[in-house]
């Protein structure tokens, strides 16, 4: 047993399922996320992946199973509940505000996690713990030398690390990522990958994504789902050499 292992789980699910009408999209999941670690969930379209962690971030109801955030039930808590008490999202599509600069960007994520109804009258860009919430997430992520840089700017895969970023800026526990290294190229993928080993000590995270290359050198531990439900969890390598994660979704070449 690791260390990871050996520590109580952050994010702990135990027999996710979402029904919509006859259709079961995911199929009694069970998993559980550790700080220090990088859970990949794979599996091919359809598979439930994306049902999966709009459950997690509580976008969509369960219908049945359990969700507990270091130890407690989180399962009914709607998704503003779930971010404040500290699980956050990235999206598959870019969901940055492009005409604002990057530490704009950052600085409203901090601010819609801590929002203060009472200071209406204060500048944003005089809020000193938003602004801090950003520039820390900004340094975190690897973007702190484009801070004043406007967003609808920046590469493909420097908008992918504004939204991490912009997740971090919430001061989340858990990270849920999905499909964070769509569309980059090898050294985006290469700084993408680098910003998750140095996250891992500090979250939890769970990714969802299709480029098994990589998928196979930043994962501790890949759950695969097939039709909604779990077919296998590992370590990479056992995965990789498992006959019916090969037969049913790595093909050969892995």
């Amino acid at each position: 047993m690791n260390a990871v292992e050996s520590t109580a789980a952050l994010l702990g699910v135990q027999g996710l399922t979402r029904r919509f009408g006859g259709l079961v999209a995911v199929s009694e999941v069970t998993l559980d996320l550790h700080v220090g670690e990088v859970h990949a969930v794979i599996g091919t379209n359809g598979a439930g992946k994306s049902t999966l962690i709009n459950m997690l971030s509580g976008e969509i109801e369960a219908s049945a199973g359990r969700i507990a955030l270091d130890g407690r039930d989180i399962t009914a808590l709607p998704q503003p509940r779930r971010a404040l008490g500290g699980v956050g999202r990235s999206y598959q599509r870019t969901t940055i505000f492009g005409e604002f600069t990057v530490l704009e960007n950052c600085r409203l994520a901090a601010q819609a996690a801590t929002p203060r109804a009472w200071a209406f009258w204060e500048s944003s860009a005089r809020c000193q713990a938003s602004n801090a919430a950003a520039h820390e997430a900004l340094e975190a992520a690897g973007l702190s030398t484009e801070a004043h840089r406007i967003a609808g700017t920046l590469s493909h895969g420097a908008k992918r690390q504004l939204e991490v970023a912009m997740c971090l800026a919430t001061r989340p526990r858990v990270l849920l990522l999905d499909e964070p290294l769509a569309g980059m190229g090898a050294e985006e993928t290469d700084r993408m990958l680098a910003l998750l080993q140095r996250l891992k000590a500090r979250h939890a995270i769970l990714l969802v994504e299709h480029d098994m290359d990589a998928v196979f050198r930043v994962a501790d531990r890949i759950t695969v789902m097939v039709n909604g439900a779990v077919i296998a969890t590992g370590t990479p390598e056992a995965i990789r050499t498992n006959p019916d994660v090969r037969a049913a979704y790595l093909g050969d070449e892995h």
